[in-house]
């Protein structure tokens, strides 16, 4: 079973833990971290989004952003965001192949499979600044049944009118397009 750390508005541990299945049964605040691969194209910029395998317990089958993961009880963000990477696309990364963008906090309340689900994550957002070539990714089938590029701003519009294909948060992406506004030279 998992442990996810109780933390405060800020993202600091509380000092108590909660099992993953309760933060979501009771929405308990914890952490996630949230990887985003972005690629610079002559229109703008496109991301990497994971699409959910249909056994998630959250927006199976949806679009998501390219790595996140629960941070689990002991673990830092930095720490978290090296290990989904690895375990969900197969990269392999260094400390320094990361860049801390930004925090935010995203609460709602869904059913899925017939049960609710109620999220409350402070959520650590990143940017990998690493070339990726998709095609030599190694997915984890367990969580994700395909990535595909998007382009950044479509994604950004669809998700401000409709959440039936791509389910990232907009919170995260709103770090992410302000990040790559202020620095349009770090992204080749």
């Amino acid at each position: 079973m998992e442990y996810l750390d109780i933390v405060d508005e800020n993202g600091i541990p509380s000092g108590e833990t909660v099992s993953r299945e309760e933060a979501h049964r009771l929405g308990v605040q914890h952490r996630t971290s949230h990887v985003w691969i972005v690629r610079k194209t002559d229109n703008g910029y496109d991301i990497l989004l994971q699409k959910r395998s249909l056994n998630k317990d959250s927006h199976p089958g949806m679009f998501d952003t390219s790595s996140a993961g629960h941070i689990v009880a002991g673990d830092e963000p930095l720490e978290s965001a090296l290990r989904e990477l690895d375990e969900e696309l197969g990269i392999k990364a260094g400390e320094s192949e990361l860049k801390k963008i930004g925090i935010f906090h995203g609460e709602y309340s869904k059913e899925f499979h017939g049960r609710l689900f109620k999220d409350n994550e402070i959520s650590f957002v990143f940017i990998y600044q690493g070339n990726v070539d998709i095609d030599n990714l190694v997915l984890q089938k367990s969580e994700i049944d395909e990535v595909r590029w998007f382009d950044l701003d479509k994604v950004w519009e669809e998700i401000q009118l409709t959440r039936k294909r791509i389910c990232v948060p907009s919170g995260s992406l709103e770090i992410l397009r302000k990040y790559l506004w202020d620095n349009p030279c770090l992204i080749h």
